[in-house]
């Protein structure tokens, strides 16, 4: 069975760090894009960062631009979000996601991610 397991979330004040990984497990994800999509309460679940296969091109929302860097380690079958002067609109659910397809750029849209972890919760007080 493919899972996505994220970890490092937490509880931090505002201006803190955190850095959330994303282990793959029933296959590896090496040569795939993968992102990083949040969910705050009442709200849409929306894009943070995504790279893509090669680890050479990567991409974030406004948001997080300059805070947030995303990162892989093929040689650990894991992706990194980190989380630097956080705020408390950074407060969600995030969640990890891997394209299905080879060699895959990076993007935006959700509709393009096939694989889904279940969550870590990032809470900011401000």
């Amino acid at each position: 069975q493919v899972q996505l397991v994220e970890s490092g979330g937490g509880l931090v004040q505002a201006g803190g760090s955190l850095r959330l990984s994303c282990a793959s497990s029933g296959r590896t994800f090496n040569g795939n894009a993968m992102g990083w999509f949040r969910q705050a309460p009442g709200k849409e679940r929306e894009f943070v960062a995504a790279i893509d296969w090669s680890g050479r091109s990567t991409d974030y929302a406004d948001s997080v631009k300059g805070r947030f860097t995303i990162s892989r380690d093929n040689a650990k079958n894991t992706v990194y979000l980190q989380m630097n002067n956080l705020k408390p609109e950074d407060t969600a659910l995030y969640y990890c996601s891997a394209k299905g397809t080879i060699l895959s750029g990076d993007s935006r849209s959700q509709r393009d991610y096939d694989y889904w972890g279940q969550g870590t919760q990032v809470t900011v007080s401000s």
